[in-house]
């Protein structure tokens, strides 16, 4: 099974319980690889659909400043891509692993051909490249398809007309919809445009419609579920991990997503 029909079918599954999917972020590395691999066993057994794995990057543009001082941690802490596909690989045969990544780890080394055979081989399903605009990504775009991974884009509320055209009509796996302009972080809120924004997405697309940036509680998880096939949760998990002992990291994010998992049950019935 390639990446996009591992993906197509969990979002299937969550379809068919007539329920978002969960889609928790976790910074690979971060406190250490040790404990990471363990977050990530504990996303698996809290119930994560998919899981968004970040590739740790000194300057990652897309995010803001508590999973840009993890990923800080995480490269200091001696994270390298090979401890990124250990990680993947420890969790890919339970859920699709997505791997959010920036240009440069993706087009250094051997090239986006040498990457995604890598990724491929440690089991992930997609990638996501946030500095890495369509247009431009044509060659790594079509190294990366060809190795079995889907190309996930993103949408802002900034991305009209035609560029958001261009960007659906390239997706793959799923549309990372972008909720607040800006950076990654948590929010009080969610945003009220969202709801047409993920509608006007839904209507340019065949693959389902994922929604992250600014979800920080199970309440808004369950508001977004409403409206999205999927939500992604990010910095609020970060920050979880950053505030506990490593040793407690893994029961502290779980219990966390235990309480998210039940808030996206109790809104079944809405999505689909």
């Amino acid at each position: 099974m390639t990446g996009p029909e591992r993906i197509a079918a969990a979002f299937a599954s969550c379809r068919s319980e007539r329920r978002a999917a969960l889609m928790p972020f976790m910074t690979a590395g971060f406190p250490d690889p040790e404990t990471s691999l363990e977050i990530a066993r504990a996303y698996t057994d809290a119930g994560a659909d998919l899981i968004e794995l970040g590739v740790p990057f000194s300057d990652p543009l897309a995010d803001g400043p508590v999973i840009h001082d993890a990923a800080t941690r995480a490269l200091a802490a001696g994270t390298g891509l090979a401890e990124v596909f250990e990680i993947c690989r420890s969790v890919a045969d339970r859920v699709p692993v997505v791997l959010m990544a920036y240009a440069n780890s993706v087009l250094g080394g051997g090239g986006p051909a040498a990457f995604g055979e890598r990724a491929v081989a440690a089991g992930a399903a997609g990638v996501i490249l946030p500095d890495l605009p369509p247009g431009e990504d044509d060659e790594a775009r079509a190294a990366l398809s060809s190795a079995g991974l889907a190309v996930v884009p993103l949408v802002a509320p900034t991305t009209v007309g035609d560029r958001r055209d261009l960007i659906c009509r390239s997706a793959e796996g799923f549309v990372y919809v972008v909720a607040e302009v800006g950076t990654t972080g948590e929010r009080d809120r969610v945003p009220d445009h969202l709801r047409e924004l993920v509608t006007d997405v839904e209507s340019r697309v065949e693959v389902p419609v994922a929604v992250g940036f600014g979800i920080s509680t199970p309440e808004n998880a369950a508001t977004v579920g409403r409206v999205a096939d999927g939500v992604i949760i990010g910095s609020r998990l970060v920050r979880i991990v950053d505030e506990v002992d490593p040793r407690d990291a893994p029961g502290a994010v779980g219990a966390f997503l235990g309480e998210v998992a039940s808030a996206l049950r109790r809104s079944t019935g809405t999505v689909g």
